[in-house]
């Protein structure tokens, strides 16, 4: 009975192994796809709280509409080939629309299907990315909300400058297309302020350490943008800034909370809630998603947090205090 037991178990878990493209599937809150008038789709390319925040608010959009709507939830844990898998399950599915929750996730449902709606969001450049023909008129079956403010890095880098540092590390994922986009224009932006830009990758979650770790004595702050694999260990790179007195600009408020000292940053909650107002559109009124203009994130708001302020060795001045919102560390 024993050898039957185990045989079983390893069975169940080669079947549970199999079903899943990615590290987690569920049906998430909505209704039971079975009863359910329309079925959607959801993959995030990885767990962070600033996308994990644009999901929520893409999910309350449709939860208040009048649509009886399920939910399927993939995650693909940062990997590409995850990504891949996902949309080939949503097409094979026959899901109604996906919602593709930054760059990585968008390009796979994108490239998988030419006929389903794709819904993106957070993602900094959809031209660049392929996946509209112009943010006015995406054309195909995509639309969706950028994550790209074009304020937010020269502004970001103008505070740096403001705070006397003139050497600022950056770490980044060379395999995004987001990042490389954001890092090309954080050189422009620092060209014309006199500020110099060290680079670190990290393709990986696991890098990031050892990418911050290596700014350490040639440079007097970091900037870390948009970049899902740094922000996904954003803890290892708060760790080295505290250690080494060194201010943490981020690019999220999110990641502010978390223990970034700043960002110049939106509600992530916003833009997938308005990629959420996209999807009604396209289920409800029957709209083409190719003609539902892409939009980029309006609203920009300085966060500077009094907590991780003291641990890197940054004083908060009065003036300071006047531009932005002062915030602490949220516990998790």
């Amino acid at each position: 009975m024993k050898k039957l037991g185990m045989i079983l178990l390893f069975g169940l878990l080669v079947f549970v192994a199999a079903c899943g493209g990615g590290d987690s599937s569920s049906e998430g809150d909505g209704n039971a796809s079975g009863s359910a008038d329309y079925t959607v789709g959801i993959m995030q390319h990885v767990e962070h709280p600033s996308l994990d925040a644009a999901t929520e608010g893409f999910k309350a959009a449709l939860k208040e509409s009048d649509l009886n709507v399920a939910f399927e939830e993939e995650n693909a844990q940062g990997d590409a080939k995850n990504n891949q898998s996902i949309a080939s399950k949503f097409v094979g599915d026959e899901v109604d629309l996906i919602f593709a929750n930054a760059t990585p996730s968008a390009q796979s449902a994108a490239n998988e299907t030419s006929d389903i709606p794709v819904v993106f969001t957070s993602v900094t450049d959809p031209e660049g990315a392929g996946l509209v023909e112009s943010m006015e008129s995406p054309g195909g079956n995509v639309t969706g909300t950028s994550d790209f403010n074009a304020d937010a890095i020269p502004n970001t880098l103008q505070l740096i400058k403001d705070m006397g540092y003139d050497t600022v590390g950056t770490i980044y994922n060379g395999g995004e297309q987001n990042s490389v986009t954001q890092v090309e224009i954080m050189k422009e932006s620092a060209d014309e302020l006199g500020v110099t830009i060290e680079e670190a990758n990290a393709a990986t979650s696991a890098d990031v350490k050892q990418a911050a770790e290596s700014l350490i004595g040639s440079v007097d702050a970091i900037y870390i943008i948009t970049d899902n694999t740094v922000v996904s260990a954003l803890e290892s790179v708060i760790m080295v800034s505290q250690q080494e007195k060194l201010p943490l600009f981020v690019g999220e408020l999110d990641s502010v909370a978390r223990g970034g000292f700043a960002a110049y940053g939106f509600d992530y909650y916003d833009i997938g809630y308005n990629a959420g107002q996209k999807a009604i559109k396209i289920l409800k009124d029957g709209k083409n998603p190719g003609e539902i203009p892409a939009e980029y994130p309006q609203n920009l708001k300085l966060h500077i947090n009094e907590d991780a302020a003291e641990k890197m060795g940054v004083e908060i001045t009065d003036e300071l205090k006047e531009q932005g919102k002062i915030v602490q560390t949220q516990q998790e």
